[in-house]
């Protein structure tokens, strides 16, 4: 059985509709939370994948989390490694710092649903150019990242630039949430931290504006995220290559 090591870093940035498809497809999964655990050190050798999620923190605040530094060096073995990886959003920016990226604020925070489209050559990659042109997806960031050094950059939105990129055949980072449903949103939208970030957006952000479009778009999101996902999935029967070196930070 396939294994899969997925990084947490809080209890309500999950899967989501990622996990059933994972387990329909026979992948054995373990979470490392290092909300939890922060002193964890996860051994990469021993799985076939990894993916990295969100969360509320800075991908290089490594003053207030050390774990972030670990998980860089993790990430950094699993792309040697040549193992499929994805991070979403602070996942994403973890990936790219992993990559000697520089992390930094976005000129906007992107909270609720917002139009991605893909560059020309996410048009014609195996995950984004199943998005078929300019999508309705689900956010939560106020950070962002450069594109990394030997990275194609896939998509992209108004306020944000880096949307989505992908790191040799393998790797991939996407800023955005295509693992929501309809329930996990609305937790979003009520966990305690996030009520007080939205009240200091108040005027900007307006959560029931958000509440009233997720039924409107909740549905072609579950089908878009099926069908991404599953190029994710394919990336395991790839031909295993040759241990990658990266270049010197």
């Amino acid at each position: 059985m396939r294994r899969i090591l997925v990084f947490q870093h809080v209890p309500y940035e999950l899967l989501g509709t990622l996990n059933p498809q994972l387990k329909q497809a026979g992948f054995r999964i373990r979470y490392v939370n290092f909300g939890r655990e922060p002193k964890a050190t996860p051994d990469i050798s021993d799985y076939q994948g990894l993916v990295i999620l969100g969360g509320p923190m800075s991908a290089d605040d490594d003053a207030r989390f050390p774990h972030l530094a670990t998980e860089v060096k993790v990430i950094r073995e699993a792309l040697e490694r040549d193992l499929p990886v994805l991070g979403i959003c602070l996942g994403s920016q973890l990936l790219a710092r992993a990559l000697g990226a520089r992390i930094r604020r976005n000129p906007v925070k992107e909270i609720g649903w917002y139009t991605v489209t893909p560059t020309p050559a996410g048009q014609q990659d195996r995950l984004i150019g199943r998005f078929g042109g300019p999508r309705r997806i689900f956010q939560w960031h106020g950070d962002t990242f450069d594109l990394p050094h030997g990275a194609t950059h896939l998509a992209s939105s108004e306020f944000c630039s880096h949307q989505a990129f992908r790191y040799g055949e393998k790797a991939y980072g996407l800023q955005f949430h295509l693992e929501v449903d309809q329930p996990l949103i609305e937790r979003w939208l009520t966990v305690p931290a996030h009520r007080r970030e939205l009240a200091t957006l108040a005027g900007v952000i307006n959560p029931d504006a958000i509440r009233t479009e997720t039924p409107l778009q909740i549905g072609q999101l579950s089908t878009l995220a099926e069908q991404t996902f599953a190029g994710f999935i394919e990336l395991f029967g790839m031909h295993r290559g040759r241990r990658r070196a990266l270049r010197s930070r």
